[in-house]
């Protein structure tokens, strides 16, 4: 069931990244047109930033959205700066900032809009550039559109591949939480489980709401809805706690293949309905499950099938755990998996606790005080083109990115790398393609950076902006000076956010782990009366609010926090919510009213889960 798709999709970033950054660049250098060159090659820096292996709609959108406010950024930094008053950028400056911040924790496009928009009016109000006051806006334009181009043009063909390799990993993640059943990773495995779920979710979104016409995303979108639903017997067969044997736990690859065939068009003439298994031996009959009968449902009288099974696999199971609702339910959906019910289609994925309004007014206030102190600190020690300490606080300061101390020590050491890089470059040579040579390599860094670590995507930034600097003219010796003004505007950030805001991280925490009890809650209460589709969306919010407060205590637990004072456990009261999730859905799958079972079947005891709030305690800013 493993493909080779994952690597060339890991060098294809890296790759589009390499020339999306030289080809504007030695473009330039050829037609004599350096500046609008170096321009578009800063476009195309930040659209490399941002592109990456989602869903091309998703992609052009981001990147589309980015570029827009990137270019309104630089007119108005451009703008300002031509108008020869100090002030007028000072106050250009913290206009964009609040205007950036009051955008950025509404969602993901609208916080990558709004750093960008204040990137754009740094870069505009402290870098002075000849020739019109549109050709920068366009120049930068050109070079996020580059990124489009490289990014979207895969979709030609490969237009369904992203989609695809979402919806089987879920189906892997199931076999390996299966093989963890029973194990001290069970839960571990679900939750990772959970994770390629809502991948998928996000990946399948435009198919769920606006269904594609063609027969590929109508196979897609019916091995969505079965992967919602194998993440259903799976999570009752963790509950159950019981090691399963390894032809149950290939089921969900088997069904894979027949769903999602690695040759979709040998794959689309072959049968996917009941038969699919037994056509060629790999039913629930073929391997000697008990109690099924040829169209996977459970025979009540049976405990053992006689008869050896194929080779490999035992002819029996013990009759107890040959009766576990969660098995039947698994062969069940094994044999059906080809129809796909009207009643039974998943919704889309309801969005996650926001922010509230006090949240976002308070953010963009600091973010404002932050860039005006900076931009001070800027005039104060290099007079009117010290953009790059307003320029690392539209980069550090982003909550909504993860731990903001964690996110300032990375710039700072990666900020250090990218000089000590580009600096030994420099000393090796100074030709202008040997230069362009190692933006290409650089910016091919901080693509991967981007997805894997921070302080490594700075490395590659910082240095291609030295290059970038050098092109445009600006041949100063910045390199201690540009450490200690990423220093300085790190420190700017950390005493704002520390003195002013110290419990923002703990107060997302506790709103996000909030709605995720209430989710989870929610499931218990109306699963038992809802339909199937109901059934699955509830289930689905609730797992996926819980996997999202999980991500928000861990970042909150990262913060420094005052001195004896302790977090809520929120991590505690997360699990008791999933376990309790798991119990819900052992209790769907078996068709019996009443409250859920909070104890493991007989032989597989559990300590009883503690109240879901219990662990909870209020915070307050």
């Amino acid at each position: 069931m493993k493909t080779q798709r994952n690597a060339p999709a890991a060098v294809a970033v890296p790759a589009r990244a390499a020339v999306a950054l030289a080809a504007p660049l030695l473009v330039g250098v050829w037609t004599g047109l350096v500046i609008p060159a170096v321009i578009a090659g800063i476009g195309a820096l930040w659209g490399v930033s941002q592109d990456g292996s989602d869903p091309y709609r998703l992609r052009v959108r981001r990147l589309g959205c980015m570029g827009l406010a990137a270019a309104l950024g630089l007119l108005a930094g451009e703008l300002a700066l031509r108008a020869g008053d100090p002030a007028a950028v000072t106050a250009c400056l913290v206009v964009a900032a609040l205007a950036a911040g009051a955008v950025s924790l509404r969602g993901r496009i609208a916080s990558v809009a709004g750093m960008h928009l204040l990137l754009g009016v740094t870069i505009g109000s402290g870098i002075p550039v000849p020739g019109p006051w549109w050709e920068a806006p366009l120049a930068l334009l050109a070079g996020v559109g580059l990124v489009i181009v490289l990014s979207a043009t895969p979709w030609l063909w490969r237009r369904h591949d992203i989609e695809r390799d979402a919806v089987l990993a879920v189906y892997r993640a199931s076999s390996a939480a299966l093989a963890a059943a029973g194990s001290p990773g069970a839960e571990d495995a679900r939750r990772r489980l959970t994770a390629a779920l809502d991948q998928a979710h996000q990946v399948m979104g435009h198919h769920l709401t606006r269904p594609t016409p063609g027969a590929e995303p109508a196979s897609l979108l019916a091995a969505f809805h079965v992967a919602v639903r194998l993440g259903e017997v799976t999570s009752a067969l963790v509950w159950e706690g019981r090691p399963l044997p390894a032809f149950v736990t290939d089921v969900p690859l088997r069904m894979a293949r027949r769903l999602l065939p690695a040759d979709r068009a040998a794959g689309s003439d072959r049968p996917t309905g009941p038969r699919a298994d037994a056509a060629d031996g790999r039913g629930p009959d073929a391997a000697g499950l008990p109690g099924a009968n040829a169209v996977g449902g459970p025979r009540p009288d049976a405990t053992r099938r006689p008869g050896p099974g194929p080779v490999g696999r035992p002819a029996e199971i013990p009759g107890p755990d040959a009766g576990t609702p969660g098995l039947r339910a698994l062969f069940a959906l094994d044999a059906g998996s080809g129809r796909v019910r009207a009643d039974e289609v998943t919704s889309r994925l309801a969005d996650g606790a926001g922010q509230t309004r006090a949240d976002r007014v308070r953010y963009a206030v600091l973010l404002a005080v932050c860039v005006l102190v900076a931009q001070l600190c800027a005039e104060a020690l290099h007079g009117p083109r010290g953009y790059w300490l307003p320029m690392t606080v539209a980069f550090v300061y982003k909550p909504d990115f993860g731990p903001v101390f964690r996110r300032a020590l990375h710039r700072c050491a990666g900020t250090v790398a990218g000089v000590a890089a580009i600096g030994s470059v420099v000393l090796l040579t100074t030709g202008t393609y040997a230069l362009i040579a190692a933006v290409a390599a650089f910016g091919a860094l901080m693509a991967v950076g981007v997805r894997r670590h921070y302080a490594l995507a700075t490395t590659g930034l910082t240095a291609v902006v030295f290059v970038l600097l050098d092109l445009l003219g600006d041949h100063r010796p910045l390199y201690g000076a540009r450490i200690l003004d990423t220093a300085l505007a790190a420190a700017i950030v950390l005493v704002a956010h520390f003195a002013l805001w110290p419990r923002s991280a703990a107060g997302r925490a506790a709103a996000q782990t909030g709605a995720a009890l209430a989710a989870a809650l929610r499931y218990r209460d109306l699963a038992p009366q809802a339909g199937p589709a109901q059934r699955h969306a509830l289930r689905r919010t609730a797992y996926h609010r819980l996997a999202e407060a999980r991500r928000a205590a861990a970042h909150a637990h990262d913060e420094p926090g005052r001195p004896g004072r302790r977090l809520p456990d929120w991590q505690r009261a997360i699990g008791t919510a999933e376990r309790l999730c798991d119990a819900v859905s052992a209790r769907n799958l078996s068709g019996r009213p009443g409250p859920v079972p909070l104890e493991r079947p007989p032989g597989h005891r559990a300590q009883r889960p503690p109240a879901l709030c219990g662990a909870l305690g209020p915070v307050r800013d």
